[in-house]
């Protein structure tokens, strides 16, 4: 027999991080949700408005809480589970450093607007190197501990720890390839729809690997320990994660329907989706049937109340998830606060209360005292659930009645608001009911947070450190025999016979005490269905054919559209016209693959806060109404919730940087010739006094050509204009008739821009 303990200090660090950075991101979510109920709460700061918060926002959630309580989460029941210490606490310690430390980074670069634009991925490429290489020592720490474990076979926990580790470095790494600009600056080296694939695939899979089978094995460990109950089926458990691991990779797409993304690969990501439904309610019903037998225990006990109510809306959000996958639904969701709504019942009622459940459960075997505030326990969770049933309801509402706002026509077949900011207005009685409901679920928090110090404050002076014993594991182990199959021999095909045995599952646990072949095995899961539909978006050329009159940005246009990126504004507005009629009707022609293929990264957006700006440069021609629009929003667009960028008129743009921009897009294949790259300031002044010229002409301000602004101006007034622009003749080859060289030219075939 071996003695040991376990490394509890890092758990302790881990649990009091989640809380800190918790109550910080909801913090800064309150804060935007006030912003959009009214913009004067951007409090007349760059670094405070709203499309720079929110991915602050969005990061401090799921990275910092989030992921502090997923590492408390796999330090504590890795350890217990597996019967063994960490297999290093320099690497526990570096672990918990190095990812705080990044967390720190990420608050300080996104509110000065150093951000890639991609959404759940907007850190710069410096910290992406340091997100990979923690993540590395977290993966050492966590393999090399299952490596001298001192039980045979992997708990079903386990398994969905494994899941998390291998996709989230597959999905991170692959989704951050980018070309760098400087120190602070880069460019995805996707372009356009191939961009928008592989931000999906990751984006919608990092919902899957982090935010979900982390958590579903807390559950898998944390609701039996809570409940004194073993869980309901283990059979349930097999089918559950290998189903998860192989179907979820292909899901992402559906967040691209009727895009300039090919519609077979939407497709695809619909009928996935639409196929989880069935194994996330297998682990749904498998944890609330666990509580067979301690229902009772539920009414007086806060952390299984936590637990039902988490569960729970991982069930909802499972549901609506795979319903919003569908295109006719989609067609009406997109764009929309609904799926904000979805987003923030998952975020908030899975994640959140999993997190808050496991704590409060946590607390008194870590700082080994009872909580100092019982009644506290039971406050937080009405408050909590209080404030997240206001939150998703009055947004649900919000979402819906934008998208039925958005396509109604009235009996002569007009739009019926066609005035965006009609859509607008009516919408912020629902934020002010979003910020209640979030104010509420802050305090619960704050709450919580509280009585975790007081906790900590009567914790003894030393931590007793108790010694357990197991035996190591020993060689010339065999597995038992899986059973033959029950059925008659005579009376059915040997085929039968097999199946039956498959399921019955029982061969399952010989992998269970192989982690290096289950390893394997979930790496060939991931791999191969990412590969599924990597392969055939990236061969498939004719789904993405070129567009004659397409050209690449200008340098200082390429300067507005890195600015356009800084400030934030794809969170807020999207580039993408729909072929619905509603919204060809309201924004012009709908959008083709081929506009996009100078793009990194895409900007087609997740969300409508403003009107779509694909075609804004033919809309709106005036130089001098977009200088005003941004100095201050209701001087164009009364009612307008959009904070004023009067800074952008007031900040020298950086020509300097400009030239460094243009190399690193002609790197990643945008066909700049090199006089182009060395010239590119000197373009950039030149075409920066022509529009400067133009507002004055239009009876604007003087001496703006060297502001960030007219940058910013030249870029949305260029979207949209190439459709417009006359393409010249390509030159015959000898024997070949000019029209059919032009038409030649005019179909394309799918080059440059990385595609």
């Amino acid at each position: 027999m071996e003695r040991f303990s376990y490394d509890d200090k890092v758990v302790r660090r881990f649990m009091a991080a989640s809380m800190l950075w918790g109550v910080v991101g909801m913090l800064v979510g309150v804060l935007a949700a006030l912003q959009l109920a009214d913009p004067r709460f951007n409090l007349g700061h760059a670094w405070l408005a709203f499309g720079r918060i929110r991915p602050l926002h969005t990061n401090a959630v799921i990275f910092a809480f989030a992921g502090n309580a997923i590492f408390a989460a796999v330090y504590y029941s890795s350890q217990r589970l597996l019967k063994t210490r960490m297999f290093s606490d320099l690497l526990s310690g570096v672990h918990f450093w190095g990812w705080q430390l990044i967390i720190v980074a990420a608050a300080i670069t996104l509110p000065l607007g150093l951000t890639q634009g991609k959404e759940y991925a907007e850190l710069e490429w410096p910290i992406d190197l340091a997100v990979v290489a923690i993540w590395v020592v977290f993966a050492v720490n966590f393999f090399g501990t299952i490596l001298r474990r001192r039980e045979r076979h992997l708990y079903v926990a386990i398994w969905f720890y494994i899941a998390t580790v291998i996709a989230i470095a597959v999905l991170y790494i692959f989704n951050n390839l980018v070309m760098p600009a400087g120190w602070f600056h880069s460019y995805s080296i996707y372009a356009g729809s191939q961009d928008a694939f592989m931000q999906w695939w990751y984006g919608h899979n990092a919902v899957a690997f982090f935010l979900t089978t982390p958590f579903l094995g807390l559950m898998y460990y944390f609701l039996p320990k809570a409940a004194e109950r073993p869980v309901f089926s283990y059979r349930l458990s097999i089918v559950h994660f290998w189903s998860l691991v192989f179907l979820y990779i292909w899901a992402g797409p559906h967040h691209l329907h009727y895009t300039a993304l090919p519609e077979w690969a939407s497709t695809l990501g619909m009928l996935f989706s639409v196929m989880l439904w069935m194994p996330s309610w297998g682990g749904m019903l498998n944890g609330l049937l666990t509580l067979r037998g301690a229902w009772h225990r539920v009414a007086t006990d806060p952390v299984l109340k936590f637990f039902v109510v988490g569960i729970t809306f991982y069930g909802m959000s499972t549901f609506e998830g795979p319903l919003l996958s569908v295109k006719s639904v989609n067609a009406l969701s997109h764009y929309t606060d609904w799926t904000i709504a979805h987003v923030h019942a998952g975020a908030l009622g899975w994640v959140g209360f999993m997190s808050f459940g496991m704590f409060y459960w946590l607390a008194p075997r870590l700082l080994q005292t009872p909580i100092a505030k019982p009644s506290w326990v039971a406050l937080h969770f009405w408050t909590a659930t209080i404030g997240i049933l206001l939150y998703v309801i009055a947004i649900y509402w919000a979402g819906l009645t934008q998208g039925l706002m958005w396509r109604a026509f009235d009996q002569d077949g007009m739009l019926q608001f066609p005035d965006f900011i009609e859509t607008v207005t009516v919408l912020v009685p629902f934020y002010w009911i979003r910020v209640l409901g979030g104010g509420l679920y802050l305090a619960g928090a704050v709450l919580m947070a509280v009585n975790l110090i007081l906790t900590w404050a009567k914790r003894p002076r030393e931590y007793e450190v108790p010694v357990y014993e197991a035996a190591r594991l020993g060689g010339g182990f065999q597995e038992e025999e899986v059973p033959a199959s029950q059925l008659p021999p005579n009376s059915v095909l040997g085929v039968a016979r097999k199946l039956d045995v498959f399921a019955g599952l029982r061969w399952h646990r010989k992998y269970e005490g192989l982690p290096i072949v289950f390893t394997v095995l979930v790496a060939i899961g991931v791999v191969v269905a990412s590969l599924g539909e990597i392969v055939p978006v990236f061969t498939r050329k004719s789904d993405v054919a070129r567009i004659a009159s397409v050209e690449p940005y200008t340098p200082l246009e390429l300067a507005g559209r890195d600015i356009y990126v800084s400030e934030g504004c794809v969170n807020c507005h999207s580039q993408m016209i729909r072929p619905l009629r509603a919204e060809t009707e309201r924004y012009g022609e709908y959008s083709k693959p081929g506009e996009f293929v100078f793009d990194h990264p895409f900007l087609w957006g997740s969300r409508r806060i403003g009107p779509d700006l694909a075609r804004t440069g033919r809309k709106i021609p005036s130089a001098l109404w977009h200088v005003r629009h941004l100095n201050r929003p209701t001087d164009t667009s009364p009612g307008s919730i959009m904070p004023p960028y009067a800074h952008l008129l007031e900040t020298p743009l950086d020509f300097a940087q400009i030239s460094e921009s243009v190399a690193a897009m002609r790197a990643v294949g945008v066909p700049y010739a090199e006089q182009t790259v060395a010239d590119a300031a000197m373009i950039a002044r030149r075409q920066a006094d022509e529009i400067a010229a133009r507002v004055v002409a239009e009876a604007g301000p003087t001496g703006m050509a060297d502001r960030k602004a007219i940058a910013l101006v030249a870029y949305l007034m260029r979207l949209g204009t190439d459709l417009d622009k006359p393409v010249a003749p390509t030159p015959a080859a000898p024997g070949v008739p000019a029209s059919v060289a032009s038409a030649s030219k005019d179909a394309g075939g799918a080059s440059g821009g990385g595609q």
